[in-house]
């Protein structure tokens, strides 16, 4: 008799979405998941000790496979920082809408803000490791001293407004998610006048001044 081949990785993600689909609910329990789904817990085990890790890593992959399909064009490396920044939501944007029951059901589902931020974890990790290749604080704005300040600084806010995006899609109820199409241009288009306009590397230049008169003086 043949040995019974081992589920993989991606076959554990299908079965958690179709169940989640299935059952307009997030199962509680790895235990009942599995024998609900025919899985073989330790197999289960082998990959994820939780529900909540498989449930962040199906949110990271389908980031990834947008990298990927963006990759795969020949056009994408010779954008720009905004068009690559704007390409990158689009088709994220079309992974979540082709998956948008399981998106709905898990980050709906979620108590408050601080859970769905959880939930996005590892899918954070990963577009701040897109937006770090950018190097938006080279290019845009340059301050000696304070790169690792200012890259944070933008990580964080580019990925606060990701999330913001997620959010409002969740709730578009307009033909093809139109409004949602509209939100990400128009805050991409702002995110980027704010870094490059002048008031703000003048202010960066006070800034840099201020710092090497000041701090660097009474340091040496």
């Amino acid at each position: 008799m043949a040995k019974k081949k081992k589920i993989t990785k991606n076959e554990i993600f299908t079965i958690y979405m179709d169940f989640v689909v299935k059952n307009e609910s997030k199962p509680d329990d790895v235990s009942d998941f599995c024998k609900e789904t025919n899985i073989k817990e330790s197999d289960f085990l082998d990959y994820f000790s939780s529900l909540k890790k498989v449930e962040k890593a199906i949110f990271k992959e389908l980031f990834l496979n947008s990298i990927d399909v963006l990759n795969e064009s020949e056009e994408f490396s010779t954008f720009d920082n905004k068009n690559k920044l704007i390409s990158l939501y689009f088709t994220l944007f079309e992974n979540l809408n082709l998956n948008r029951e399981f998106v709905v059901i898990s980050l709906k589902g979620c108590k408050n803000q601080l859970q769905s931020l959880s939930t996005l974890s590892s899918l954070k990790k990963s577009f701040i490791s897109f937006v770090e290749e950018l190097k938006l604080s080279e290019s845009i704005i340059p301050l000696e001293g304070l790169e690792r300040i200012q890259q944070n600084f933008i990580n964080q806010s580019l990925w606060f407004q990701l999330f913001l995006t997620i959010r409002f899609w969740l709730e578009d109820t307009s033909e093809s998610f139109e409004k949602t199409d509209i939100l990400i241009e128009k805050s991409i288009n702002t995110s980027f006048e704010l870094l490059e306009n002048k008031f703000l590397k003048n202010a960066f230049d006070l800034g840099k001044f201020i710092y090497k008169e000041t701090f660097q003086k009474n340091a040496q």
